[in-house]
């Protein structure tokens, strides 16, 4: 296919730069705005095209050298073409965009907490002793990482790629932690073991039960224990948690400001991180989470503090209890919610719309699905008084955010 000469307009989620032939978009990996670049057609879809860069014929004045030689080939950064201030106000204006597709008001200023970008990411998945190559099942090769912690590295230099364990790997190091398993020097690392074999087929169905909760080890191999903001929390690492703590620790304050009262809801609250601060300030909290086992860490992390955990949906909580817990605890002062990717379930969105809660402190992973549940909830009478870009992961187009909706 022919090349062709396209100016590039902006930056959109996910990290590619939107460019239009003839009016219609074309999205290209590792551009930037306003650069005139030579592209050729890699796939052509119904609405859109996307392309690869063959020559940059005008760059823009933020294009950098990549810092990492593997960049382009593992599937972890994508903006290390672009220098790190700049990525702030790109990643940014994706958040913007985000929020004013849906209709919703925001502040004048979107606020960034932001740390290191690089030597940040404290938690890795590795596979067959590497990285995932980008946009391929194959591995990466790497004896170091410039994003990774020193101690991630220390590991990555010292155990050559061959002797790697295989497999899928959880790996978590960092200077903060504080207790892991014996044999362990700042570093966790936990080889899940293989998935068991399904049943020979017979001629009878069997009936699978779904496993909800076998029970919590409190000396299970990835049980780890960090500092953070002054107060120890522990975790398992083959759960879910915060790779880049740095950031983790001065979003917590951004969550918890000027949040007091009686009563707080913590929903989706993973092993209760965001409970252990706001139990400074709350006389009870409530606890909603799926994963029981996680529910058995906050309440570790939660000792000698007043609180209900409920492990379950969101969903199912609020048919199942929210009612019934209210009138007998009375009302929420305040709610921190972090809704996994797809956002809020729907029942959980109906529920705080209707609930006059008058502070929600709402995190999300995911941009769209937090702009879409902030209109609801918009429509429902409350505004958003302060919106937060959480620049978890630097040198990608990753964005996480907080919004204070009041009412």
């Amino acid at each position: 296919m022919a090349s062709q000469i396209v100016k590039t307009e902006k930056i959109v989620s996910g990290g590619d730069c939107l460019a239009k032939i003839d009016g219609r978009a074309v999205f290209i990996p590792f551009a930037l705005p306003d650069e005139k670049l030579e592209i050729e057609i890699t796939q052509e879809f119904r609405d859109y095209s996307t392309a690869r860069i063959l020559s940059i014929k005008e760059p823009s004045p933020h294009r950098a050298e990549a810092f990492c030689p593997l960049y382009g080939k593992c599937g972890g950064c994508t903006m290390q073409h672009c220098d790190d201030e700049y990525q702030l106000q790109l990643r940014t204006a994706v958040l913007r965009d985000a929020f004013e597709r849906e209709g919703v008001a925001l502040p004048p200023v979107i606020e960034q907490i932001a740390t290191d970008p690089r030597a940040y990411r404290a938690r890795f998945q590795f596979h067959n002793g590497g990285l995932m190559a980008r946009k391929t099942n194959e591995v990466v090769a790497l004896d170091s990482c410039p994003c990774a912690t020193a101690e991630i590295n220390k590991y990555l230099a010292e155990i050559p790629f061959s002797e790697r364990p295989g497999g899928r790997v959880h790996v978590f190091g960092s200077d903060r932690i504080l207790s892991i398993p014996d044999g362990y020097d700042k570093l966790v690392i936990v080889q899940p073991a293989p998935p068991p074999r399904p049943p020979k087929k017979t001629g009878k169905k069997q009936k699978q039960v779904k496993k909800r909760f076998a029970g919590t080890s409190p000396i299970a191999p990835g049980l780890c224990t960090v500092s953070l903001g002054g107060k120890a929390i522990t975790f398992d690492v083959q759960g879910f948690f915060q790779s880049n703590i740095g950031v983790l620790e001065k979003t917590i304050p951004a969550i918890t400001e000027g949040l007091s009262g009686k009563l707080a809801l913590d929903m989706y609250a993973g092993a209760g991180t965001f409970s252990v601060f706001l139990a400074d300030s709350f006389e009870r909290l409530c606890l909603v989470e799926h994963n029981r086992d996680a529910l058995v860490y906050a309440g570790q992390n939660l000792a000698g503090k007043s609180y209900d955990s409920f492990g379950l949906s969101g969903e199912a909580w609020v048919s199942q209890h929210a009612e019934s817990y209210v009138r007998e605890h009375g009302a929420f002062d305040a709610v921190v919610i972090d809704p996994p990717r797809s956002g809020m379930e729907k029942a959980v969105c109906r529920w705080l719309c209707s609930s006059g809660i008058p502070q929600i402190r709402s995190l999300s992973c995911d941009i769209a699905t937090q702009a879409r549940d902030a209109a609801f909830l918009c429509r429902a009478g409350y505004k958003i008084e302060r919106l937060f870009l959480l620049d978890f992961y630097p040198q990608t187009c990753h964005i996480e955010s907080l919004a204070w909706f009041t009412k």
